[in-house]
């Protein structure tokens, strides 16, 4: 059967925006330290103005955008990973993903009252603030053949980078040091992530296996990675959001003594997977009883959550193709 023509018609005028060098990867030679910087540039800047949020609702965005960013670049398979949020705060829903091929998407629920509420007191907003509590999962999806991997804790900590640290520590069990952050810029949204991981392996010395040498061996290895991690800490949120920075640069200033090497760059792009013909799918699921009780003024209009854009659907087209079946 062919296809109905309104099941043709192009997805939704949404930005066509790809950052070559979204997330970079790299490693410490002989340290058990490998990690990846990440900066979307203008794809955060177009994805989190697709929304209308509260800047401090934005920023939470633009840090759940890098985070999952730069997790999902550890993927060897197509799928992709993701981050979710639920909480009794004016946030109570936080969704953000990326595939293995750098699309990203991002949406949030918010309590207006709440939030007003949480604003109007004058004092600094946290990630917790916006929270609340709640439940931290991390999903990774390698399609519908295969078995989803979830990782769920309890929200922990003041920050998205608190938050996303208990995690690996609970769930994953391995340390993970993690720096996000996301501002509004005189170029637009801007979000950043630097991602630090202990990696097994004893800092690459070519001692014997007897306990005293893998003892040395661990101490070195920790010695290491305390190193990494305070070079890290030097790291300000404007060089991590500096747009005329190249990443490689970046990273030299701060391991350059560190035996650095850096890896193959990985895109990021625009990526909400929305289309017509998905959401014309789910329609045609309900009942004729339902899709009756959807029309307003002769169309039965559906939002995307990802890009807030709208699709509008004729009583007439649906009707017709749930009577092909």
């Amino acid at each position: 059967m062919d296809t109905p023509a309104f099941l043709d018609r192009e997805r939704p005028d949404v930005p066509d925006i790809v950052v070559p060098g979204g997330v970079t990867p790299f490693h410490l030679a002989h340290r058990p330290v490998r990690g990846r910087l990440v900066r979307p540039g203008r794809v955060a800047d177009a994805i989190l103005k697709r929304h209308d949020h509260a800047p401090a609702v934005s920023a939470l965005g633009g840090k759940a955008l890098a985070l999952v960013a730069g997790l999902s670049s550890a993927l060897k398979f197509q799928g992709s990973f993701s981050l979710q949020i639920k909480g009794d705060g004016p946030v109570s829903l936080l969704l953000a993903d990326c595939t293995d091929t750098g699309a990203l998407r991002f949406y949030a629920r918010q309590d207006q009252e709440k939030l007003d509420a949480l604003l109007a007191s004058g004092k600094p907003v946290t990630d917790r603030d916006l929270i609340g509590d709640g439940y931290l999962a991390l999903t990774v999806d390698q399609g519908p053949e295969m078995d989803r991997h979830q990782g769920i804790v309890e929200i922990t900590g003041d920050s998205l980078a608190d938050m996303a640290m208990h995690y690996f520590q609970t769930s994953e069990q391995h340390a993970c040091w993690t720096m996000l952050t996301a501002q509004q810029t005189d170029a637009g949204w801007r979000a950043g992530a630097l991602i630090l991981e202990r990696i097994a392996g004893g800092g690459g010395t070519e001692a014997g296996s007897s306990s005293e040498n893998l003892a040395i061996v661990d101490e070195q290895g920790e010695d290491a990675w305390d190193t990494a991690l305070a070079l890290a800490h030097t790291l300000t949120d404007a060089e991590l959001l500096d747009d005329a920075l190249p990443a490689g640069q970046l990273l030299y200033r701060l391991f350059h003594e560190e035996d650095l090497v850096v890896g193959q760059s990985r895109v990021l792009a625009y990526g909400c997977r929305c289309s017509k013909a998905k959401l014309s799918d789910v329609l045609s699921r309900f009942s004729d009883d339902d899709l009756d009780h959807m029309v307003e003024d002769g169309n039965i209009r559906m939002t995307c959550e990802f890009c807030n854009h709208d699709f509008c659907f004729t009583r007439n087209e649906v009707g017709a193709l749930s009577g092909a079946d």
